[in-house]
């Protein structure tokens, strides 16, 4: 057994949602495991801020594996090489490490699992992939 993995255990009554994650429209919910798995691992609770967000700009993540399931409402994202895809609840998605993919829209109640590998990544800001560019320039997104 790795040394530096230590049990976790978190527990809906004890939650805390914070400010200060990668998109200031949601709120994050740590849920332990970066820290027991000695950053190998993140996984957390996103929920939806009350007020405008229409979405965000393409972009990818430098990271091993990434998924997220939706526990409540819905999220609208658009993937290179894949199109526009509707998560609702009880939908999980798999992003393949460095997929392009830009948020649309989401529901105001929307609230989601998201897990990563490993626990801390970087995000950068892309151009659109041309097929989504040549839509946006025409209107047909």
């Amino acid at each position: 057994m790795d040394p530096r993995m230590k049990f976790s255990a978190a527990h809906a009554k004890d939650a805390v949602f914070r400010d200060g994650g990668l998109r200031s429209c949601f709120e994050y919910r740590d849920l332990g495991i970066h820290e027991a798995t000695a950053g190998k691992a993140m996984a957390h609770v996103v929920r939806a801020k009350a007020g405008p967000h229409g979405g965000f700009g393409w972009h990818r993540h430098t990271l091993d594996f990434q998924m997220y399931y939706v526990l409540r409402g819905w999220v609208k994202f658009d993937y290179e090489g894949i199109g526009e895809v509707i998560a609702e609840a009880g939908s999980c998605v798999h992003q393949p490490p460095g997929i392009r993919h830009a948020e649309i829209d989401h529901s105001d109640d929307l609230e989601l699992i998201e897990i990563t590998l490993p626990g801390s990544f970087e995000t950068v800001e892309t151009a659109a992939p041309a097929v989504a560019a040549r839509q946006e320039s025409a209107g047909t997104k």
